[in-house]
């Protein structure tokens, strides 16, 4: 028998006479850490709500007036942008532009009554066609007058006159002045 024969021979057998021991994952071993931290935490405070109480209730008031601060200050008084609506003055040329598309296609309903434009049904095909009731973006108008609406006074209409040359030229009708620009 060789040198190296006998030395492995040896240490199998001592190998199985070792106990195994148990086998601890780290995260029992990190949680178990935690408890006992969270345990000392405790009875730290506590000890020193007893031997010093004046600087336990010290440091619950600073921990109190940090959170009352956090909650309830900062920001700013920054006020939203608001829409401001351009002065409409009579007789001046717009163009008809919906400020609620990006669509090169779409149109702007014409009415002949202002606020009667939440009032249309647009489902029926010969709407659509109507003598000058939906006219394309950019059309060129010039504003007759214009009318604060009777239920919302933030809503304008204006009294339009088509200034574009075709079939519609010189016909007035109401849109929400919104579309004007």
């Amino acid at each position: 028998m060789s040198l190296d024969e006998n030395t492995n021979e040896t240490e199998t057998p001592n190998q199985a006479e070792e106990p195994k021991q148990p086998e601890t994952s780290p995260a029992a071993d990190s949680a178990a850490a935690a408890k006992n931290a969270a345990g000392n935490l405790v009875a730290n405070l506590l000890a020193l709500k007893e031997s010093n109480p004046k600087v336990f209730f010290g440091g619950v008031g600073a921990v109190a007036l940090v959170l009352v601060v956090l909650i309830f200050g900062g920001g700013s008084d920054a006020k939203l942008p608001v829409h401001q609506a351009k002065a409409m003055v009579p007789g001046q040329n717009y163009v008809l532009k919906s400020p609620n598309t990006y669509d090169p296609n779409a149109t702007v309903r014409l009415v002949s009554v202002p606020g009667s434009m939440a009032a249309y049904d647009d489902t029926e095909e010969n709407d659509r066609d109507g003598a000058c009731k939906h006219m394309p973006l950019n059309t060129a108008v010039k504003l007759i007058q214009s009318q604060a609406d009777s239920t919302d006074k933030n809503v304008q209409w204006a009294e339009v006159e088509i200034t574009e040359s075709g079939e519609c030229q010189g016909r007035k009708a109401w849109t929400s002045a919104i579309n004007l620009q």
